[in-house]
């Protein structure tokens, strides 16, 4: 068994999952709340490649992981300021610009298509948002992205997220951001975790699962909670029986 891929919750009524390979077909673990992962990570190499429609994986051995160089797929759009001429379909599709906050104060502008907004910071595991604008392409909208980058910046790093998970966004701080900007509809998410501190970084498919933000997976066990990458778990091979490793664990794992 390997894990070869993850969806995160774009949405209320969803779950985030882990994409786990099994002899040339991939299944679906829906990790929801309260849900008992009992998994030991073995070695991690590429995870090949997952054929949506048909559900068949290709396995390769290449040491490389998540995925190799015959394997990774480079989004065009990942490092785009507009200067382009619109290469994908996609990019000729209504765009909306917004900005997006990470507790306690962590700020980020982003451009999405306007039908996938509410989804496309699901998916990033913000805490709120604003809606800026709408324009009529994906090349108008990365020209104003790019621009407001200079003051704010277009990305928030997984780890700095996860040292926010436990607290609030800092209102004074946001509502500050918002009055530059004049934005129009406002975004509030609550991912139910319900921490009372910072969880512990860790590499882990063992425990009980508290919730998840982003592609951000929270664990419990024996008294620590863990916050796991979704994408720094793909490419491992899983055996059953939970973890072997000494974990590193929390104060209050000793009250």
């Amino acid at each position: 068994m390997q894990i070869v891929g993850y969806e995160t919750a774009a949405a209320d009524d969803e779950q985030p999952a882990l994409l786990i390979a099994d002899g040339g077909t991939v299944r679906t673990e829906h990790l929801a709340a309260g849900t008992e992962l009992s998994y030991q990570l073995g070695r991690r190499h590429c995870a090949g490649t997952f054929d949506y429609e048909t559900g068949v994986h290709t396995a390769c051995e290449r040491e490389q992981a998540p995925h190799c160089d015959r394997h990774t797929t480079r989004w065009a759009c990942a490092r785009c300021t507009g200067d382009c001429d619109l290469p994908l379909e996609s990019c000729r599709e209504e765009h909306a610009i917004y900005l997006a906050a990470f507790a306690p104060a962590m700020f980020k502008v982003g451009v999405t298509r306007s039908w996938r907004l509410e989804t496309r910071l699901r998916e990033q595991g913000a805490d709120r948002a604003a809606h800026l604008r709408t324009v009529e392409d994906g090349r108008t909208a990365r020209q104003i992205e790019a621009e407001i980058a200079t003051e704010i910046g277009d990305r928030v790093r997984v780890d700095h997220k996860r040292e926010g998970l436990h607290r609030a966004v800092d209102t004074d701080q946001w509502e500050s951001l918002l009055a530059a900007y004049d934005p129009g509809e406002i975004f509030s998410f609550d991912y139910g975790l319900d921490l009372d501190a910072q969880p512990m970084a860790e590499h882990l498919a063992a425990g009980t699962v508290r919730g998840a933000q982003g592609r951000l997976l929270v664990l419990e066990r024996e008294g620590t909670v863990y916050a796991v990458d979704l994408r720094e778990l793909v490419g491992y091979e899983l055996e059953s029986g939970g973890t072997d490793r000494a974990l590193q664990s929390s104060f209050a794992a000793f009250e």
